[in-house]
């Protein structure tokens, strides 16, 4: 189920109603709801894979409360490692098992070897695997490293594993957050239930304007790569940014705002990456769950950045490159990591990886200065450049598509392929930069203005404008859907 389709629009009320009006106070029974909703809300895409779930959830239920009851930490690491098996072992048949079948069969053919018989499967990928594997194993990381206590209550842990506002593409939440306000009693907020409405309607804004008006001209460019000139290849990157930048913000304020509904506050997972000033601080500010998790589990393990220079960048590759991988199983995800990998380290290596904090640019004023403005663009720059190996299908058309950026270099005008006019587009984009730039400051209050009267000009206009762009006929489905 989409969170742009009307079976969501008729869905969610009809959750919400029963939660607050018929099991108020209830916890067990509001429990009983959220996870048939959930089950419910999976299953509407592919109710078979409903059974991976609940497998993720009952093996590392278990894993849970017998890391905790072992004596000695040998015992405590072989449960660990059942987990991380496990879960790790879905991810790898599903997503990653004909990658590497692939990848051995081009690798013979290199050295003269012919396979005639390839073993490939036709798996299809269970939307949501990537994030609720990861979520499970974090609760069982938790409990090895003593930052948690197992909980012995199957029915709220089976709930903080399939959460729907949050099961299919994150964020990608902790037990010590989610799990405990699961397990907590709630009361119904005017002000939560206000501000998640906001959080949706602003979600809805960025995936069904900027991103689903920019699809079809990211689409049309990036398949059509080698009739462009380099100005439109250009266009065509730069669209991509935008146009995945609102489709997974979008989805991540969705998802938060609909948990808000329910009384459940869920991390950020976007920070106003697109005016970061450096590749660390935008890494600070894209899809944190998953830095944070990458951080937490497998960064600090490592070392992180206390051990000796060679192993703090052996320790920035090895997550990088695992960041690639986990978004795809294809060589261009690697490359897009070793890529940011790459231009990341020198920024580690100036000590320049931690500098900026808190609030987005003009923390004392209402303008960057110019020294930030030119920051903001060369990074973004970076950002954009890097996702020619993330929208495209191979790694042979991304270096075409770099080749002929840089070998075809000529200016010629885009023409839209829906016939429709290229300037409205640009137009768009620069009053959404420019009014998430006015709302930097707090990434949960997108219509933050005291003033009664701007406040609710911004409401009609960003309804209206959801309304003339919505599209029930147009599959749109989120971009993260597919990792």
């Amino acid at each position: 189920m989409l969170f742009n389709s009307i079976d969501y629009f008729i869905f969610l009320p009809i959750v919400f109603i029963a939660y607050w009006y018929f099991l108020k106070n209830k916890i067990k029974s509001q429990h009983v709801l959220i996870l048939t909703a959930s089950y419910v809300f999976y299953g509407w895409w592919d109710w078979r894979f409903l059974f991976l779930i609940l497998a993720s959830t009952i093996v590392d239920f278990f894993v849970g409360l017998q890391i905790h009851k072992q004596k000695t930490d040998r015992k405590r690491k072989i449960w660990l490692w059942l987990s991380v098996i496990f879960n790790v072992g879905l991810l790898g048949f599903f997503k990653y098992y004909n990658f590497f079948i692939d990848s051995w069969i081009t690798a013979a053919e290199a050295f003269g070897y012919t396979i005639k018989s390839t073993w490939t499967l036709r798996v299809i990928l269970p939307v949501g695997i990537s994030f609720y594997t990861f979520q499970t194993m974090s609760y069982s990381f938790d409990i090895y490293y003593k930052r948690l206590k197992p909980t012995k209550d199957f029915l709220s842990f089976a709930t903080f594993v399939a959460f729907f506002p949050q099961l299919v593409a994150g964020p990608i939440e902790r037990a010590s957050n989610l799990l405990l306000q699961i397990q907590s009693r709630k009361e119904f907020k005017t002000n939560q239930f206000t501000d998640g409405i906001k959080l949706i309607l602003w979600g809805l804004f960025k995936k069904m304007v900027i991103a689903d008006a920019l699809a079809p001209i990211v689409d049309d460019i990036f398949s059509n790569y080698a009739t462009y000139p380099s100005s439109t290849l250009i266009l065509g990157v730069t669209l991509f940014s935008f146009q995945v930048y609102g489709d997974f913000s979008g989805y991540s304020d969705i998802a938060i705002g609909t948990a808000k509904l329910f009384g459940i506050e869920l991390m950020s997972n976007f920070k106003f990456p697109i005016f970061s000033r450096n590749v660390a601080e935008y890494w600070q500010r894209w899809h944190v769950s998953l830095s944070t998790w990458f951080r937490h589990y497998i960064y600090i393990p490592l070392g992180g950045s206390r051990v000796s220079k060679k192993k703090a960048l052996r320790n920035i590759i090895i997550i990088f490159l695992i960041s690639g991988f986990w978004h795809g199983a294809n060589w261009t995800f690697i490359l897009w990591g070793a890529f940011h990998a790459l231009v990341f380290i020198p920024v580690f290596l100036m000590g320049r990886n931690t500098i900026y904090k808190g609030t987005v640019v003009a923390q004392n004023s209402s303008l960057p200065s110019a020294i930030e403005i030119l920051q903001i663009i060369t990074t973004f720059s970076i950002v954009t450049f890097s996702r020619i190996f993330f929208r495209s299908e191979s790694v042979t058309d991304a270096f075409k598509y770099i080749e002929r950026i840089f070998s075809n270099f000529s200016w010629e005008s885009y023409s839209h392929p829906l016939g429709y006019r290229m300037v409205d587009y640009f137009i768009l984009i620069i009053l959404f930069t420019f009014y998430e730039y006015l709302i930097r400051k707090d990434e949960r209050s997108p219509f933050s203005f005291k003033n009664n009267i701007v406040r609710f000009i911004a409401y009609t206009l960003v309804i209206f404008t959801i309304l003339l762009f919505y599209d029930d006929n147009v599959d749109r489905s989120f971009i993260y859907f597919q990792f």
